[in-house]
């Protein structure tokens, strides 16, 4: 990356990335993207039980399928739905979805996968009902290249720098499994020192009563349900607004409360729980509920936090969720039921250690952070 040229956007050439390599010159040429690859088409491939072969739908693979249409590398693009706009490239035997359109534009591949990625293609979804990309629209595409060798020295920057990207996801991943294991594994050897309950560690309370929509978006924070779906800690980086009047009443948040989703359009995702590790009063969405911890001689409210994301506390609650097609938290017999805990000494060392690993995967996030706005970089001024 030292090999570098300064930035072009001072040159009265206007044909020309804004970072270039040194040892390029001279202005850019354009195409339509039907000149470099002209059968962008929809894939006709389905999922089959007795598949062998890799089937790859908008976001992926979805599942196999019995013969592989494609042997080579192609370029593939989400052309329907939420995911509209959305690129992968694959180099391996595969069928392809009809909700996905297949660029093959031989050895131009790579470097139109990162051009569209530059480009972003979201701008070309179009639709009020089921956003849209057509293969029409990606032939008129104007595509904008160097000379052969400048392209492929593109493309091996960018290339290495997806590949540490997949490295540090790769880690993460590691971490974040290692730290589930633990969880459960020290559950397993430590949660039955304690026998309590919700109701007998603190008071409920219930959040946002009587808010219009007018009275959201400026105001004080409050915790959204995603936040507390999310996050097995509140992130306090991610605050909604609302319009709270002085003397109003209504339930405020406090360092070490356990919150929970009340309701969801699954069991398995009915009574999921956060904790608020802040200091500030904050609120709560009206759709969660939180539960002051009072009893700090039995439960250790940063532990709680790895405890309520715990497998075995997962199990637990999954038989409170009722409902048919949307389902609720039967909160009453939820705080009523036994829970069992770890000492709490051991609570305050289990929480140690996970929260040492739980450390270690902000850090290497924020590398792939970095990493990432490299790379947004990269796209935005080495490409026209």
């Amino acid at each position: 990356m030292t090999t570098m040229a300064i930035d072009n956007k001072d040159k009265k050439v206007l044909n020309v990335p804004h970072l270039r390599f040194p040892e390029f010159s001279g202005e850019w040429e354009n195409t339509e993207l039907q000149y470099i690859a002209p059968n962008i088409c929809s894939g006709k491939d389905k999922p089959t039980s007795n598949g062998t072969v890799a089937l790859y739908g908008s976001t992926g693979i979805i599942g196999m399928t019995r013969l592989a249409s494609y042997n080579e590398e192609i370029v593939l693009v989400a052309r329907v739905g939420a995911n509209a706009g959305q690129l992968q490239i694959t180099t391996i035997p595969c069928g392809v979805t009809d909700n996905t359109l297949i660029i093959n534009a031989k050895e131009w591949n790579r470097y139109i996968y990162y051009y569209l990625q530059h480009y972003n293609l979201n701008r070309l979804v179009f639709g009020s009902g089921q956003p849209l990309i057509t293969g029409s629209m990606l032939k008129k595409l104007k595509i904008i290249y160097g000379e052969e060798s400048e392209r492929n020295k593109i493309v091996n920057l960018l290339c290495l720098l997806d590949e540490r990207i997949a490295t540090q996801n790769k880690i993460i991943d590691k971490l974040q499994s290692l730290i589930k294991g633990l969880n459960d594994s020290l559950y397993q050897q430590y949660g039955n020192e304690i026998m309590t309950s919700f109701s007998k560690l603190g008071q409920s309370y219930s959040g946002l009563s009587g808010k219009l929509a007018d009275d959201f978006g400026i105001g004080k924070p409050y915790i959204t349900y995603l936040n507390v779906y999310s996050n097995n800690v509140v992130n306090e980086n991610d605050y909604q607004y609302v319009r709270i009047s002085d003397g109003e009443k209504q339930n405020v948040v406090k360092y070490g409360d356990v919150l929970f989703t009340l309701s969801s359009e699954t069991p398995e995702e009915v009574g999921v729980g956060s904790v608020y590790l802040g200091k500030d009063d904050v609120y709560l969405n009206s759709f969660c509920f939180g539960i002051h911890i009072e009893n700090k001689g039995l439960a250790y409210s940063p532990y709680l936090s790895y405890y309520v994301s715990s497998t075995p506390f997962r199990k637990f609650i999954y038989p409170f969720a009722q409902g048919s097609t949307r389902f609720n938290l039967c909160k009453a017999d939820f705080e009523k039921a036994d829970i069992k805990l770890p000492s709490l000494d051991n609570q305050k060392h289990i929480y140690a250690i996970l929260n040492h690993i739980t450390e270690k995967i902000e850090t290497e996030k924020m590398i792939l952070e970095r990493y990432t706005i490299q790379k947004q970089y990269l796209l935005r001024q080495m490409f026209i």
